[in-house]
């Protein structure tokens, strides 16, 4: 049953065309649906390059040379990579799909338009004649009840006047006589009228309507092929059991299955291969107590009576380690066994043990008789020592024990004569070598047990000292930070003075949070900063401590500082207390002060640095020519605005951190930042010329040939050495660059560097200047060095035109579309076709194509080097 039967009504027309609007919808849907696809399937295809990309970066590792393992690993890697260009590539059909649903909803369009007025046009033709019979019908009935009235009449007066004539009996008859014609000429309108509409009904039923519907069916009809075709094809571009995707993962299980545990390590112990392991010697220094009159014999324990209760001590900590040692194999021994007996003291396993999914059951033996192997290790160690304290112990017996102090009795006499409880005569007999030792002992240890065998205890009278070894060192290791004390008095007279907050070393001024973070390593370790919140200074302790905790100092009524303690005059008091008293900083957090971490040798004071003039605008804020006081140098001073968060701060500071370690000619000098108080900057050498595209500008009519290629082998040599410290720049450029004396040029801006051998875009594409950026970091958000080896492309390329703009008229999407199509930009006027083709080297759509900095320098040097010989 078709159209032409089925369709021909009113109603069924009407859900025809209400169907040819639900299937145009439908094509929207799909198209939209399968753009969405398209985009997915392209930040998947984005996605899984980054981590073919990440699982490649073993391939310089000549660690693993020779592995199975990590040649199959690279061709999986490979493998992914493959399937990520599939992905897109996929992506890229699915949008030529898209624009094919676009031209078939067009055409359905035109085609229900078409049929619509096709239908309206024979449907009005007999709409037309029915209403014109119906027409004719009515004067039909008009002029028949005309034709009925005159008749009458005349028939009257031909009835009252039989065979008269007259002027009024004429009139009726003419009357009469035109009635008639009407209603003849009308009943044949009529009759031709039904005759016509019933021809043309019939032709609409049978011949116009039929045929319409017969031809809108076809056209239906090719459209659902053409639409099913579109959806298959769609579902080829989206098929992973594809014979492409197949192939690919057949290639990954066959390098997988290629690893052999027992060639794996063939290569490598072929190429490492050693002799037996020399033993090494322990032995006894014997010049340590060559010194040492008699008391001390070497290799041999000593027992007396300053040694005799330590050694008892220890032995029963070893007796119990030993002890333990012997229990722990006891219980592995049974848990494998299932408490069967053991022979040999080796284990004989009976099956019981599980897999535990990843190892064999050979696999779990050798590891349990590896564990245990280790245990009888520690207790032969262990009871080796507890033999030999035994040894020492039954020699000496225990009634009469050898005294470890009688060399030193005079000594210690000599200090109870001088009265040790005697303040003032004791600061008056520093002098005296016996006393000095003894102050020396009592000043680093606090409280000294010096009589042989009674335990007397004498303690200082002065100011409480730390009492425990940690607190000692503790103690010393914050006396270094204050350069102007050497003792525990010394320190706290300082603390009492008024010497500002900034001067301490373990300020650390308005340094953001995150760098804060990075300094603090161990728990314990701590520093003190300031920070700005709702536009007010506040003064934050941080702590290391089970992750990093930040503490604001509280000020009280009285401005004394405090935590939750007691409050303290100065922030300084407050923090040498908790650091001393060992006590938390807050009893919640459990935070203790174990070590104070001072302010890196590149931190500046910001009143060491005088601003002289505004020179240039930054991201972070404005450059300045600045000059240190302390040498006279003129610098240059990059600011960050104190409005920006601490997100912004960090990141203003990063290039700082990563100029701090590099020192080459051609690479601009860090000096130092600063962060003691707002804004913070960064300090670095003044380069007078300038920016290097400036100078080009500027000088365009001066430059020559050698010149240019020299400017071109500085920029070589400096990222030859960030490439060689695995230093990506990302924005290399002639505006990053600057101009020393010479036309020497200097690498800068490091804003956006990045020290890995490659990074991976994870925060968007902002920002990026596109038409220095290599197409892989543009379309897939990964960079290498060769990365910069295409910006530096550019950037000769800057160097030979004289300053001129990349790509000029065109914008950053259009210069990016003719580059992926293969276009590069042409040769500068007077560039030696030696340098353009270094410049085409470097923009290889290939990325493994292009040369590496090393080789360029070389390239460059040996241009110049011709240059100059043929002159």
């Amino acid at each position: 049953m078709g159209f032409s039967s089925a369709l021909q009504g009113r109603a069924a027309h009407e859900a025809l065309i209400v169907r040819q609007d639900a299937e145009l919808r439908l094509m929207e849907t799909m198209k939209r649906s399968i753009q969405m696809k398209a985009k997915c399937d392209k930040e998947y295809a984005i996605g899984l390059t980054a981590v073919a990309q990440q699982g490649l970066k073993i391939d310089r590792a000549d660690e693993m040379q020779g592995s199975l393992i990590s040649k199959s690993w690279r061709s999986f890697m490979d493998e992914l990579d493959q399937q990520a260009k599939q992905f897109k590539f996929n992506a890229e059909q699915l949008e030529v799909i898209c624009d094919k649903l676009s031209h078939l909803s067009q055409d359905k369009r035109k085609a229900r338009k078409a049929y619509q007025e096709e239908h309206a046009k024979i449907a009005a033709r007999l709409n037309h004649l029915t209403d014109e019979v119906v027409r004719k019908k009515s004067e039909y009935q008009k002029h028949l009840e005309g034709y009925k009235a005159l008749r009458t009449r005349f028939e009257e007066h031909y009835i009252k006047a039989p065979g008269r004539s007259g002027r009024k009996l004429d009139d009726v008859r003419d009357k009469y006589q035109k009635a008639c014609r009407k209603l003849h000429l009308t009943h044949n309108e009529y009759v031709l009228s039904i005759t016509e509409a019933i021809e043309v009904e019939k032709d609409f039923r049978t011949v116009l309507l039929p045929g319409l519907l017969e031809h809108q069916q076809s056209v239906q009809e090719s459209f659902i092929l053409l639409w099913r075709n579109i959806l298959l094809e769609a579902a080829q571009h989206g098929d992973l059991t594809a014979d492409k995707f197949k192939e690919i993962q057949k290639r990954i299980d066959t390098v997988i299955s290629s690893i052999n545990p027992t060639e794996e390590y063939g290569e490598f112990t072929e190429k490492h291969k050693t002799s037996p392991t020399t033993p090494l010697l322990f032995q006894f220094d014997e010049t340590l107590i060559e010194d040492i009159p008699g008391k001390l014999t070497a290799s041999t324990l000593t027992v007396d009576n300053l040694t005799v209760d330590w050694l008892r001590t220890r032995l029963v900590e070893l007796e119990s380690a030993v002890k333990e040692c012997q229990e722990r194999q006891l219980k592995m021994i049974e848990h494998v066994n299932g408490g069967s007996p053991v022979a040999n003291g080796s284990v004989i396993s009976n099956g019981s043990s599980a897999s535990n999914g990843i190892q064999s059951n050979k696999d779990s033996q050798n590891r349990q008789s590896k564990d245990l192997n280790a245990l009888r290790c520690q207790e032969k160690q262990k009871q080796k020592l507890v033999d030999m304290i035994k040894c020492a112990l039954n020699e000496v017996g225990c009634e009469e024990l050898p005294s470890g102090c009688d060399d030193h009795l005079s000594l210690e006499q000599n200090f109870i004569e001088h009265g040790f409880n005697n303040e003032q005569q004791r600061s008056n007999s520093t002098n005296s070598p016996g006393l000095g030792i003894m102050n020396e002992l009592m000043r680093r240890g606090g409280v000294l047990t010096l009589l042989r065998g009674r335990g007397r205890h004498f303690k200082r009278k002065s100011t409480p000292q730390p009492t425990t070894p940690m607190a000692r060192a503790r103690q010393g290791r914050f006396s270094k930070l204050q350069p102007r004390s050497q003792s525990l008095g010394s320190l706290s007279l300082s603390l009492s003075t008024n010497r500002p907050l900034y001067e301490e070393e373990w300020f650390h001024g308005v340094l953001p949070r995150e760098e804060v973070v990075r300094l603090l390593n161990n728990d314990g370790d701590f520093l003190v900063r300031e920070t700005i919140r709702n536009e007010e200074s506040q003064i934050v302790l941080s702590v290391c401590w089970n992750g990093h905790k930040h503490f604001i100092v509280q000020t009280t009524g009285d401005g004394h500082f405090r935590f939750e303690g007691p409050p303290f005059p100065s922030i300084q008091e407050l923090i040498m207390h908790q650091y001393h008293s060992e006590l938390p900083v807050t009893v919640k957090s459990g935070a203790i002060l174990r070590r104070p971490v001072c302010r890196e040798r590149w931190e500046l004071s910001n009143d060491d640095v005088v601003l002289l003039e505004k020179i240039g605008r930054g991201n972070f804020g404005d450059v300045y020519k600045a000059k240190l006081k302390s040498t006279k140098q003129d610098v240059a001073v990059k600011t960050c605005r104190m409005t920006l968060p601490d997100e912004q701060k960090r990141k203003f500071l990063q290039e700082g951190r990563i100029l701090k370690q590099y020192d080459h000619p051609n690479i601009v000098k860090l000096i130092g930042i600063c962060v003691q108080k707002q804004p913070i900057m960064i300090v670095m050498e003044l380069v007078p010329g300038g920016s290097l595209l400036n100078y080009l500008r500027k000088n365009s009519n001066a430059l020559s040939t050698r010149q240019q290629m020299g400017m071109c082998r500085d920029a070589a040599a400096g990222m030859r050495y960030l490439e060689s410290k695995n230093c990506i720049h990302r924005d290399l450029a002639a505006r990053n660059c600057l101009v020393d004396f010479e036309h020497s040029v200097k690498i800068s801006d490091f804003g956006m560097s990045r020290e890995e051998e490659e990074y991976i875009v994870s925060d968007g594409m902002k920002q990026i200047p596109v038409k220095w950026t290599a197409p892989e970091a543009l379309n897939f958000g990964k960079y290498t060095s060769l990365c910069d080896v295409w910006s530096y492309g550019i950037l000769m390329w800057e160097i030979f035109s004289k300053g001129d703009t990349p790509y000029s008229g065109m914008s950053n999407s259009r210069a990016r579309e003719r580059i992926d199509t293969g276009y590069r930009m042409p040769t500068p006027e007077n560039t030696p076709p030696e340098m353009y083709r270094l410049m085409l080297k470097c923009w290889a759509a290939d990325v493994e194509s292009r040369p590496h900095f090393d080789e360029i320098y070389n390239v460059v040097d040996a241009l110049i080097l011709r240059l100059e010989n043929s002159h």
